[in-house]
């Protein structure tokens, strides 16, 4: 028996773990994930940005937690010797009706705590970025980059030297709420926990549904989010991290240029609809998944909504030409001959059956389960600050 038993080994479900044996150390935790080895999908698959918590309303989930996380993401990461640079970024309008949200973005900032952030003009833009192209932009000293596959494995490192247990190529296959007791059952083995945490990420809506009998009102909707990379001759174009103004009814940031802590630049991503949930390429379908995205009302009210700039991000799926239109607006000298096949992510985007896109963190709650429902950007940088903010909805269970 299990006192806790953590669905999904991402950055989220690793961090949350940590926390619970770090504060109860008599407590039982164990991690189950479905591949051979930790941070698979969502962590393992993105930018390895720091954000600093500039985008996020303030008092929202998103914005206490990534302020929060932020510093004890670094403070972690100096003590464990994971590898980070604080790069810092800037934020650029192209053009003159982008100023309004430009502003909004810096008093938003201001709010949040990020007290160094700063307007700079075009001449001043180009002394960072000596390519870039704006009429006016944020610098934010604050952003960074990190491996967020690194990270994972050093949270499993300390997890396991805490007693805490990982058991991989364990696929969540049903779950039996008790009075006392929760079964779970795996493909290999049958697990009784005294509490359950859904940190399943891109299935976490369909996890979160096994541990109780009401429907819930959110769908997992996946979008995918394909990178080019700058080839080596044209990697001096980019010296730190470069975004545009985000579109504020959409819940994705445009395409930027983003340098690397391994080496080398990402330009991207787009965001379009994934045909599965773990779907990195344009082939990957799966006809059930797919057909639960398009049939769930929420995804329709989105679509009708938004789908001019779906068709937009679709085309730039399918046009090297058109998405490397979009990355000249921030650097004008980008050529399509300079931009190489990168990877691709999958964002689990929580929908609700109004059509509305989530934009904060969203945790449900039932007697014997926690679900985490919600957990996308700046997941990764917020980690540890969610892991402590379940880990005391579990503890007080305790």
């Amino acid at each position: 028996m299990q006192d806790v038993l953590i669905i999904g080994g991402g950055i989220v479900g690793l961090a949350t773990a940590l926390r619970i044996k770090q504060q109860r150390p008599h407590l039982s935790v164990t991690v189950l994930e479905k591949e051979n080895r930790v941070a698979a999908h969502q962590t393992g698959h993105n930018s390895g940005v720091i954000h600093s918590g500039l985008y996020y309303k303030p008092g929202s989930l998103k914005a206490t937690n990534c302020i929060r996380g932020y510093d004890m993401l670094l403070q972690f990461c100096r003590e464990e010797g994971v590898p980070f640079d604080l790069c810092g970024k800037i934020v650029v309008a192209t053009k003159p009706e982008e100023l309004p949200q430009l502003e909004t973005l810096y008093q938003r900032g201001l709010q949040n705590g990020l007290t160094q952030i700063s307007k700079i003009s075009p001449a001043e833009m180009r002394e960072i970025e000596p390519h870039v192209n704006g009429v006016a932009g944020i610098r934010v000293p604050y952003t960074g980059i990190i491996d967020y596959t690194a990270v994972c494995e050093k949270y499993a490192e300390k997890l396991r030297a805490l007693g805490g247990e990982i058991r991989l190529d364990e696929r969540v296959e049903q779950i039996t709420p008790g009075t006392s007791l929760t079964v779970v059952v795996t493909n290999r083995a049958t697990y009784e926990a005294k509490l359950v945490v859904n940190c399943a990420g891109l299935y976490s809506d369909k996890v979160a549904q096994m541990t109780q009998r009401a429907p819930i009102d959110l769908r997992i909707v996946p979008f995918r989010g394909e990178y080019f990379k700058l080839k080596p001759h044209r990697q001096h174009l980019v010296k730190h991290l470069i975004y545009p103004v985000p579109d504020p009814n959409f819940p994705f940031l445009g395409v930027h240029f983003t340098r690397m802590i391994g080496g080398g630049v990402e330009a991207g991503p787009n965001a379009v609809l994934a045909f599965r949930r773990e779907g990195y390429h344009k082939t990957d379908v799966n006809l059930t998944e797919l057909f639960e995205t398009l049939s769930w009302p929420g995804f329709q009210k989105v679509a009708a909504k938004y789908w001019q700039t779906g068709l937009g991000e679709m085309y730039r799926s399918f046009s090297k030409s058109a998405f490397t239109k979009a990355l000249q607006e921030l650097i004008p000298e980008i050529r399509e001959e300079d931009l190489e096949d990168g990877g691709a992510g999958v964002r689990a985007q929580a929908c609700d059956r109004t059509g509305g896109l989530l934009d904060d963190f969203a945790i449900l709650e039932t007697d014997r389960a926690i679900n985490v429902c919600n957990a996308p950007s700046p997941a990764a940088t917020s980690s540890l600050s969610i892991g402590q903010t379940v880990s005391e909805k579990v503890l007080a269970r305790f």
